[in-house]
């Protein structure tokens, strides 16, 4: 029989009436217990309006009176500080393409303006940012308003929105792209202006609560809590110098610039970036530590951009082969690799290959925080510094000057201008190093500093510094370093073939 006259027989029939029965009853049986259970539900409902609430039970109270204590703590935060938290928006005038928001960076906290232009213009064009700001300074009018300079510090026309919806027209008081942030003035007659309180960032451990005020998503005045989950955190984007607080206390697009606080309300960070594929948050941002910018809020304000402290001194973290070879802990290790002549460290002592281990007694941990230590060092003051030279310890006194784009920048006085590692390092092809060869790697060169000048290259090893052979990092820079020798120059193995340089006269 073929399956249409199946579906058409006398039994099939009879079969489908039995299902259809059995499918309405069931229906049938569902919407009177359905409506028994919902009579049942309302009047059980009023009888619990009605009721008094039940006592709570002795072995919880003392845990509901300890969550109502942290409640009330929450809100006493949030009371203090929304007033001194600002929202900013911006407009920047920018030259050239447009580009995809979509490929923005996910720390960058701007939205671009969502225009139907497509998405590549060779005109100008506006984008249109937002981001979070801090009230720390009222002097009369002036009302200072700290934030990042991602958000503000090439925007060509700002607006802060305080707490109590008011608007402001702003300017942009100075910026400090190595620490990422910014400082802007509004005029105001009103005297209900709030200015934040600022803590001390180095009190903060992990597992301390954290408070995060902001504007996400233009959403102003959120506030969400988490807890400090890392400090000391470094590797930020753009090459920002500071360390990080980093934070589980939710932040988004438009926290930026904001302020992450203490239980007690004090400031403690400002709101930076977060790290996520998405651009949204996953429970890991980042904010710079408030001791990190109490002093330049003052450059800012007297001098207009953050006055840096200088030494003069090129400064690299050694691999661990190299760190070994210098009789340094490979884990905190920065040297210095090379040093400016006629700079404070060069009046000072300080010798290419100095490995530092204090500032004014302070242990030096990491790259970031010696650049930040030297950057906030009063200009004209003397610097206690420790170094480990040759595997001994020596103590130098520095008088800090202020750091000049110019200083930096003069590699002519950068001597040897020259970065070397170990033969040991793990990254060398050990397959492509000459057998038997002993000296030093080229690493890298400093165009116009003395060792380009007299013929260094990348890939370079030297084996002999004014003749004498040298097997190691440590012995490489004590024959520089020889106060004795008046010229300096190197023979070399480049390539298979034995090379020997110009020579450097010593000034």
């Amino acid at each position: 029989m073929s399956v249409l006259k199946k579906l058409y027989s006398r039994n099939f029939f009879i079969l489908n009436l039995v299902l259809v029965g059995v499918l309405l009853g069931a229906g049938i049986t569902y919407l009177g217990v359905s409506r028994g259970a919902g009579k049942l539900a309302s009047s059980a409902a009023t009888v619990r309006a009605e009721t008094p609430s039940a006592p709570v039970p002795a072995n919880l109270k003392a845990a509901l009176d300890q969550a109502e204590a942290v409640q009330g703590a929450f809100r006493y935060v949030a009371d203090k500080v929304q007033p001194s938290v600002v929202e900013i928006n911006v407009v920047e005038k920018v030259q050239g393409q447009k580009a995809n928001p979509q490929n923005q960076l996910p720390w960058r906290f701007f939205f671009n303006n969502p225009d139907d232009g497509s998405e590549q213009q060779s005109q100008p064009y506006t984008e249109k940012g937002l981001g979070s700001g801090i009230i720390v300074r009222k002097d009369g009018k002036s009302v200072y308003v700290l934030t990042n300079n991602h958000v503000a510090g090439s925007a060509d026309e700002i607006t802060v929105i305080t707490n109590d919806e008011k608007e402001y027209k702003a300017t942009l008081v100075g910026k400090d792209e190595r620490k990422d942030i910014a400082l802007v003035k509004f005029e105001t007659d009103s005297q209900n202006i709030a200015v934040a309180s600022l803590g001390d960032s180095s009190a903060m451990r992990v597992g301390d609560w954290a408070i995060a005020i902001g504007s996400p998503f233009g959403f102003v005045s959120s506030v969400t809590a988490g807890i400090v989950s890392a400090v000391n955190r470094s590797g930020g984007p753009d090459g920002n110098i500071n360390d990080f607080i980093q934070t589980d206390a939710s932040i988004n697009k438009g926290n930026s610039g904001g302020a992450l606080v203490n239980i007690h309300g004090e400031v403690i960070g400002v709101n930076t970036w977060i790290a996520s594929q998405t651009g949204d948050s996953v429970g890991l941002g980042f904010a710079i530590p408030i001791n990190n910018v109490k002093k330049a809020i003052s450059d800012f304000i007297d001098k207009g951009k953050v006055e840096y402290g200088w030494m003069g001194v090129g400064l690299d973290v050694p691999d661990k082969a190299t760190a070994e070879e210098l009789g340094a802990d490979p884990k905190k290790a920065v040297m210095a690799y090379s040093v400016y002549k006629a700079s404070p460290a060069d009046k000072g002592g300080v010798l290419a290959s100095d490995v530092i281990l204090k500032v004014n007694g302070e242990e030096i941990k990491g790259l970031e925080q010696l650049q930040r230590l030297v950057g906030d060092l009063p200009v004209g003051k003397a610097a206690a510094i420790d170094v480990l030279r040759g595997g001994k310890k020596v103590s130098l006194t520095v008088k800090i000057e202020v750091r000049k784009d110019s200083d930096a920048l003069n590699d002519a006085s950068f001597f040897p201008g020259v970065y070397v590692r170990s033969l040991k390092y793990e990254d060398l092809p050990k397959d492509k190093l000459p057998k038997g060869v002993k000296g030093v790697f080229v690493l890298s060169v400093a165009s116009k500093s003395p060792g380009s000048i007299i013929g260094l290259k990348p890939q370079d090893i030297i084996t002999e510094v004014n003749e004498k052979p040298i097997s190691s990092v440590m012995e490489f820079y004590a024959t520089l370093n020889d106060s004795s020798a008046k010229k300096v120059a190197f023979t070399v193995n480049r390539e298979g073939e034995t090379v020997s340089t110009l020579a450097y006269v010593k000034k």
